[in-house]
């Protein structure tokens, strides 16, 4: 009876281990659709797609969906360059925009981890110029602010989750940026100002409401950059290659794209009219050049990121591994499990947002049919991505189209394409 005991002791930590999730390290690319998905019904997305290209309605796309680590569907559809008749490649870089955000919140939370700082420490700390925040209680004639002081100082966690006040500019804010000189558009510049530059003039800019009390989307994920170089002690690019990009297999997305690599982003371009789109230049044609042109100094860390669509998926999957993925480990579990929860409430309404992408909590996951606790976040030029812990899924949809097709949202388009064909 003991030695029985004996061995059942001993066999008890070898069974938890044998039952611990086998995560995949690396993308598998197989020589025909698995099983856990219909080749037919998932032939529809490669038809819609098509079919938008070829009547004019969208220039291009790349499609990746990954589950449990086999890449489904990976294809590119219409033109890296219609004007210069050059094809969209699976392997093309678009403008990721917002999407670079999670990046910035992965690095926050390993400086966490290492115990460099508190998601409930005061940005001031590390920031002096947030020490007195700001709100705005009206805007003069000729720009200047009337403020009151806030309620409460800014918290990491308030930048991670933008309910810190600061905006992206309404009619009054933007104002106010534009008097006191941040660059011509939030996200990018191509001066040879630096993002601590741009982030110590937002600290002196009045906060649209006291921190913590809404959902304001903004500029919060670049104060957040600055904070990371604070802290890590080198610049924010070099961290994110040094201790991001180069242990998940990232290679080919940049703040700002190597010479060599120039010819592989894909044209920006926008709506024209029913079956028309043409280049955009909006902005002085900033948008269209920011990602290879001008000072190369201002590393955005909310939207200034340009890589191609596996690139990313290599971050979607290291969440949806629990902070795992090519062998390395960047988080752990429990930090990606808190990094997961809703952290707003009631404050976007029906959905949620964790520390980096929206919570499909359960009161809004009638809308959409991927699953409850869903994922997903996208960049204004109309990438997207989407991570479904419960189907061990992730869907990528990738474009540059901004503005885009009005009265269709292709992301969920493309949900629904890829679900309907899921076994």
């Amino acid at each position: 009876m003991k030695k029985n005991l004996l061995l059942l002791l001993l066999l008890i930590p070898a069974i938890a281990f044998a039952q611990k999730k086998a995560y995949p390290q690396q993308f598998v690319y197989p020589a025909k659709v698995p099983i856990s998905f219909d080749a037919q019904r998932l032939a529809r997305i490669d038809s819609v797609f098509q079919h938008l290209v070829d009547q004019g309605d969208i220039p291009h796309a790349v499609t990746f969906v990954a589950h449990r680590g086999v890449v489904v569907h990976h294809k590119a559809f219409g033109w890296r360059d219609r004007e210069a008749g050059i094809a969209c490649k699976k392997d093309d870089i678009f403008r990721n925009a917002s999407q670079t955000k999670a990046f910035t919140s992965v690095a926050i939370l390993m400086l966490m981890e290492e115990g460099k700082l508190l998601l409930d420490d005061p940005v001031k700390l590390y920031i002096p110029e947030f020490a007195d925040p700001q709100v705005l209680v009206s805007v003069n004639p000729d720009s200047t602010a009337v403020t009151r002081p806030a309620k409460r100082d800014i918290t990491i966690r308030h930048l991670m989750n933008h309910t810190a006040g600061i905006s992206y500019g309404n009619a009054d804010t933007r104002r106010i940026y534009d008097k006191r000189g941040l660059p011509v558009s939030p996200m990018f510049s191509t001066d040879n100002r630096t993002l601590g530059e741009a982030i110590r003039i937002l600290a002196g800019c009045p906060l649209e409401h006291d921190p913590g009390e809404r959902f304001t989307y903004g500029m919060n994920t670049d104060v957040l950059g600055y904070v990371v170089e604070q802290v890590s002690g080198m610049p924010v690019d070099e961290f994110f290659r040094r201790r991001i990009f180069e242990p998940l297999g990232i290679t080919s997305t940049w703040f700002y794209l190597p010479e060599a690599q120039q010819n592989r982003l894909v044209k920006l371009y926008e709506y024209a009219g029913p079956g028309k789109y043409k280049p955009n230049e909006r902005e002085n044609g900033i948008y269209q050049r920011a990602a290879y042109s001008g000072a190369k100094t201002f590393f955005s860390t909310g939207a200034g990121l340009n890589g191609s669509i596996e690139d990313y998926a290599r971050l979607c999957q290291l969440i949806l591994n629990e902070g795992v993925f090519n062998g390395k480990r960047l988080l752990s579990r429990k930090t990606v499990e808190m990094m997961k929860k809703n952290s707003v409430g009631d404050k976007r309404g029906e959905i949620g947002y964790g520390l980096a992408f929206d919570d499909f909590r359960s009161e809004y996951s009638y809308r959409s049919i991927a699953s409850e606790g869903s994922l997903r976040w996208g960049g204004w030029f109309g990438t997207d991505y989407l991570i479904d812990p419960k189907e061990e899924l992730i869907l990528l949809f990738y474009i540059n189209y901004q503005p885009g097709l009005p009265n269709k949202d292709l992301k969920v388009l493309f949900h629904n394409l890829v679900y309907q064909a899921l076994q």
